[in-house]
């Protein structure tokens, strides 16, 4: 697989993945460069139920272990990529069996960090899963933090990426920016956007026409759903509930991230520096979604996991 076909497939998958069900360019790059037609794997959705809401989730994998993968912030759920997930992450599928968890389906207007974790700790352990390891990238990655920090019952290990525990009106900045663009309904120079802040600018350039395309499939109620889910980062500070995490954390992040910036990531490593386990990678010359592109970013997660 060609670095920018690997990136085409990631980064629309993970944190700001704005992908959907519809096969569009980046899909069938993304199949082509696997050499299989992911299509056909035919990942099922699940769905859990509890007494107040719903939430999709799939898995995939036959290890012993168990992955819970947390997704970022997407104007579209990452089910309709359920098979494209599978094959970016077949690597790690002999040692884990994996499992990506939705946000739940009806979602209340003031929905926080902490509410989206409760809800999917509460799915986690009604699928019946425990002892599981997490990965969480950007807003996946808050919640993973508070998903760590208030059931560490359910943790053994924390893996997370491109993220911060507490965004500052410049951090914002760019977020506020998808989200006035989102309530105009305007959702290509919304993608445009998006594109600009996490890839470098050769990628970019090559990736334009997709991200147009990807745009084309986005309903109102997609952005409305995409505008809340944003605004639970507006003043978000969960620093202290760092101090409340104990298990083995491997934290990355990226020299150039024009999203959330590097020093957020030396913050969370200031408060996990003393924890027994931890590790930090910085990736130089990476972006915001280094957790895509660095080719190396699922082995270091496989080595981590695995000691």
């Amino acid at each position: 697989m060609t670095g920018f076909k690997r990136i085409l497939l990631l980064s629309f998958i993970f944190l700001f993945a704005f992908t959907g069900c519809a096969k569009t360019a980046e899909s069938t790059a993304a199949e082509s460069a696997a050499g299989t037609d992911a299509a056909d794997t035919g990942i099922p959705i699940k769905t859990v139920k509890t007494d107040s809401w719903e939430m999709d989730y799939f898995s995939f994998g036959k290890g012993a272990k168990t992955l819970v993968i947390i997704p970022g912030l997407g104007v579209q759920s990452v089910m309709g990529s359920a098979d494209m997930i599978a094959v970016s992450y077949y690597s790690m599928t002999e040692d884990y069996t994996i499992y990506v968890f939705d946000r739940r389906k009806e979602i209340p207007e003031d929905y926080s960090i902490r509410d989206m974790a409760r809800d999917t700790a509460e799915a986690v352990k009604a699928v019946g899963l425990e002892h599981v390891d997490v990965f969480g990238a950007s807003q996946g990655g808050m919640i993973a933090i508070e998903f760590t920090a208030q059931y560490p019952e359910l943790v053994d290990k924390l893996v997370i990426g491109s993220t911060s525990a507490k965004i500052d009106a410049t951090q914002f900045a760019v977020i506020d920016e998808w989200i006035d663009l989102a309530r105009k309904g305007d959702v290509e120079a919304l993608y445009m956007s998006f594109g600009k802040a996490i890839y470098p600018e050769g990628t970019f350039e090559m990736s334009k026409n997709a991200l147009i395309e990807a745009s084309k499939t986005v309903t109102r109620e997609e952005l409305d759903r995409f505008i809340i889910l944003a605004e639970s980062m507006r003043g978000l500070d969960i620093t202290a509930d760092l101090d409340k995490i104990s298990c083995p954390v491997l934290l990355t992040g990226a020299s150039d991230d024009g999203v959330l910036g590097s020093a957020a990531t030396d913050v969370i490593a200031e408060h996990l520096k003393d924890v027994p386990g931890f590790e930090l990678k910085m990736y130089e010359g990476f972006g915001h979604a280094a957790y895509d592109s660095a080719p190396d970013y699922r082995s270091v997660m496989l080595e981590f996991l695995l000691k």
